[in-house]
């Protein structure tokens, strides 16, 4: 990918490649870059605390949090299933 531009929707390229480079899916990568972009790199870092577990969460809970981001395919998924979405969307 290096040499490559994401497209102009993303403000922040380095941002945008080092999230990347971490396993995040291109729209979340594009959301993190363009959130640092827009209100700074450090203050993005500090915003936000820490969500729970998927492994914690029950099947519903997670259904509805697929269902929110949404991911198709999710009313025949197992638990295991919908983690790996999740974590992979």
């Amino acid at each position: 990918m290096p040499g490559r531009k994401p497209g102009p929707s993303v403000k922040d390229d380095r941002t945008y490649e080092a999230v990347r480079r971490q396993g995040a899916s291109k729209e979340k990568a594009a959301r993190i870059a363009n959130a640092a972009a827009n209100s700074g790199r450090s203050s993005v870092g500090r915003r936000g605390g820490r969500s729970g577990s998927y492994e914690d969460m029950t099947k519903k809970e997670l259904y509805d949090r697929a269902k929110k981001v949404g991911i198709e395919g999710r009313s025949t998924m197992s638990k295991p299933e919908l983690i790996s979405s999740l974590r992979n969307h």
